[in-house]
C-alpha cells in the first residue's frame, strides 16, 4: 500500500512539473499573413552583351514572429533586349533574326527582420520557360505553328530590401540562373546561364 502511494505521489509530481513548464518552439508569437506584388527588373549577359529582363512577382507572406517571415508566390519575366541569333543559317536572305525568350515559375523566399530599415531576403525560383525566333519587326517567327524551344530554370536569389514606408520596398539584389534544354538557333544554356543583377519593388501589406 506505501508503494502505491508512493508511486502516485511521484506521478502527479511529474505531473505538476511538465506542465509548468513553457513549450520551446522554433518560432515564438502570434503568426499573421501579409501579400505584395510588383514589378522586377534583371540584368545579365547574353551571348556576350546586356540582357534586360522585365516582369514581376507576387506572393502570399508568413510572418512567424518579428524575425522570421517566408513568402509562397512566383512570377514572370520576358526578355526585351535584342540578341542575333548566332546561327549563320539565319543570315540567309539578308534579314536579321532575334531571340523571344521568357520563363517563370514558383518563388518561396525568406526574410529576415523585415521591420528593419535595410534587411535580408533569399528565394528560388523554379519553373521553365520557352526560346522562339523572331525578325526585327515581330512579323515572321520561326515555327510559329510548333512550340517552342522549351526549358527547366533554376534560380536562387540573394537581396537586400530598403523599406520606403510600411507597403513599399524597394530590393537589390543578385541571382544565379541555371537554364537546362536550349539548343536553337545557335543558343545554348550557356547564353542563359549566369549571374544576373536585380532590381525589384514591392507594394502591399508586409506586417
Amino acid at each position: 500500500m506505501r508503494i502505491l502511494a508512493f508511486f502516485l505521489v511521484l506521478l502527479l509530481s511529474l505531473a505538476s512539473y511538465t506542465h509548468a513548464q513553457e513549450i520551446q518552439t522554433l518560432f515564438d508569437g502570434e503568426v499573421s499573413h501579409g501579400g505584395f506584388g510588383g514589378p522586377e527588373i534583371k540584368f545579365d549577359n547574353i551571348n556576350g552583351d546586356l540582357g534586360v529582363w522585365v516582369g514581376g512577382r507576387g506572393g502570399w507572406i508568413i510572418n512567424f514572429d518579428a524575425v522570421h517571415a517566408l513568402s509562397i508566390g512566383g512570377g514572370g519575366f520576358g526578355l526585351t533586349t535584342e540578341h542575333e541569333v548566332p546561327d549563320p543559317e539565319y543570315e540567309e536572305g539578308g534579314m536579321n533574326y532575334y531571340a523571344m525568350t521568357g520563363y517563370g515559375g514558383f518563388i518561396l523566399e525568406y526574410t529576415n527582420n523585415s521591420y528593419k530599415l535595410i534587411h535580408p531576403t533569399v528565394s528560388v525560383l523554379i519553373g521553365g520557360g520557352g526560346l522562339m525566333i523572331r525578325d526585327r519587326d515581330f512579323e515572321e517567327i520561326e515555327d510559329i505553328n510548333t512550340s517552342p524551344d522549351q526549358y527547366f530554370v533554376f534560380e536562387p536569389t540573394a537581396t537586400l530590401e530598403l523599406n520606403i514606408t510600411d507597403f513599399f520596398r524597394i530590393g537589390l539584389g543578385a541571382s544565379y540562373r541555371i537554364t537546362s534544354g536550349i539548343n536553337r538557333a545557335g543558343f545554348t544554356d550557356e547564353d542563359y546561364s549566369g549571374i544576373n543583377g536585380k532590381l525589384s519593388f514591392k507594394f502591399g501589406k508586409f506586417l
